[in-house]
Parts: C-alpha cells; structure tokens; sequence
C-alpha cells in the first residue's frame, strides 16, 4: 500500500519494509530511526504503548491514546503519533454510527483499545481484557474476558468493536448468536476476503466495517505524516488485496 502511495506521488527511492522485532530489541530499533535515510516508522502489536518513553515527543491524539502507532523523524527527533485513531473514525463513518451517547463493547485493552476509546469519546464503553489488572486508565468498564456478563452486554450494544488479533487465522472472537441485534459492528482486523466477525455481521444485515477501511485510513495519515503531502487515497486502496 505505501509503496504505491509513493510511485503515485512520484517519491522515487522511497520504500516501505516490514521489521518483526522482539520487545528486548525495540530500543535499538527505534533510535536506528534517527538517521536521515528513514522518514519514520509504523508500530503494531506489541509495541504501541511501550515504544512510547523511546521517543522525544508525542502529537496529536497520541497522548490521550496513550498508544503510538506511527513515528515521524524531524532531525535527529521522534515524533509519535496515532493514526488509529483517524482510521477507526472512518470506520466509524462508514457503518453509519454517531459515537456520542452509543454503547460500545471494545474487545481488547491495548493500543488499539486505546486508540478506539479517543475515536469513541462520548460513548459508554466497555472494554474486554484477556488481563483486565494491565488495561491501565481505560475510560469505562474494564471486564475479565472469563467474565460472562460482557456476552450479555453485546446483543443490546450499539457498537461491536473488535480491537484484538482474533480473525487473522479465521477465527469468531466471539459466539455469533451474541452479535448485537441491531448495532454495527466493527472489526479492526483485515483479512482477504474479510474476517468472520465482518462476514456473519453483514449475513445479519448488520452495519459493519471492516479493517481495511481502518487500514487505509490510517496508512493515508501516516503517509501525510512522513512525506508532508496528501496521500493518493485511491492508489492506496487499489494496491490492497481485498
């Protein structure tokens, strides 16, 4: 996707590449960062939150996120940022739900969770945590994922939101029959073909986006964010393997 925002923008030399780094290596890998030959970086699972303290500065809604997920070089300076956030908004757009006053069971506590939870101000939140004791200052309800009462909550939600890994092999995050009746729901996960979650939604005439949208989105802001330049959106999703 990026390297295709870069041919359409005409920004020859520019590449994108993915690194799988180990928690005791993130240090080392993000002050590899401050040389001139990187324009910045995207941070995923595991790293969003505790990339944090690496960095000189944080903008935007990183702050009240309290998770990064997009790193911009200025000199020899890391300016952090979260992109999520403007991608679970359009998200938010597509499935056609006003945050403000909606009830919103958020599956997950990380970064994403905490990106969401920016997205979704004004909204009553429930959040699922596989370890609630970690969640940190999430703002609402905190539920053990053992905890069978967040099941309940979910048929009478006005949002689902899942904010965990569960779909990239294809797996359902949850029981189907608990889907909300009547609400949207909104998978953070992007698989070919769309994950589980996004399918059965939409088998049920449910609002739903998936995380494509989310991708896309987020990946236009990062770009703007490296580059200084508005991102060739278009370019964007055609390169995706939807």
């Amino acid at each position: 996707m990026h390297r295709a925002a870069f041919e359409a923008a005409g920004l020859d030399g520019w590449t994108y590449g993915l690194l799988d780094i180990s928690p005791a290596h993130l240090a080392g890998a993000v002050d590899q960062l401050r040389d001139r030959s990187f324009a910045g970086a995207n941070v995923t699972i595991p790293h969003k939150v505790t990339v944090i303290p690496l960095l000189d500065e944080l903008e935007g809604e990183a702050r009240a996120a309290g998770s990064v997920n997009t790193i911009r070089r200025q000199g020899r300076r890391l300016v952090g940022s979260n992109t999520d956030v403007a991608g679970i908004r359009a998200a938010l757009l597509e499935a056609a739900l006003e945050a403000k006053g909606a009830r919103a069971v958020v599956l997950g506590a990380g970064g994403s969770a905490r990106a969401a939870a920016v997205a979704l101000k004004g909204a009553d939140l429930t959040f699922v945590a596989r370890r609630p004791q970690r969640a940190g200052s999430l703002p609402g309800r905190v539920l053990a994922w053992s905890d069978p009462y967040w099941g309940d909550l979910v048929p009478a939600a006005d949002l689902l939101l899942n904010a965990t890994p569960l779909g990239r092999q294809g797996e359902m995050p949850l029981d189907p029959a608990q889907l909300p009746r009547a609400g949207a729901v909104i998978d953070l996960v992007y698989a070919s073909g769309g994950t589980p979650l996004v399918r059965e939604a939409r088998a049920r005439g449910l609002r739903a986006a998936d995380g494509w949208t989310v991708l896309v989105a987020q990946g236009a802001a990062a770009f703007e964010a490296w580059t200084g330049r508005r991102a060739p959106i278009v370019a964007m999703r055609d390169a995706l393997p939807r």
